[in-house]
């Protein structure tokens, strides 16, 4: 069975980082990639970020790249996301997937099991 479990979220102040932590299991990480999604209050679910299991290669979305840094270690089973100088309109709820594919997607019908979410919030 298919299972993702995220934490590290928090509050922090406008710049402040915070590392998110996405533990899989009933799965390897090289055999799925994994995305990053968020939903903040009012906003549907944007993918921020995603990486293939096959050859390691990352995406980001232009609201996040050069901020974030997404990163796995398969003997953890365990994707991170990195997220450095941190701005009030990153506040959300931040969710973990998996295609079940080697290949990352840019649609999020195309995720089929998610994580329960972490609250992230920026505010001074």
């Amino acid at each position: 069975q298919v299972q993702l479990v995220e934490s590290g979220g928090g509050m922090v102040p406008p710049g402040g980082s915070l590392r998110l932590s996405c533990v899989a299991s009933g799965f390897s990480l090289d055999s799925y990639a994994i995305g990053w999604f968020r939903q903040a209050p009012g906003k549907e679910r944007e993918e921020i970020s995603c990486i293939n299991s096959s050859d390691g290669k990352t995406y980001y979305s232009d609201s996040v790249s050069g901020r974030f840094t997404i990163s796995r270690d398969n003997a953890k089973n365990t994707v991170y996301l990195i997220m450095e100088n941190l701005h009030p309109e990153d506040t959300g709820i931040y969710y973990c997937a998996t295609p079940e594919h080697y290949h990352c997607s840019g649609w999020a019908s195309d995720f089929k099991s998610w994580g329960q979410g972490t609250q992230v919030t920026v505010s001074s």
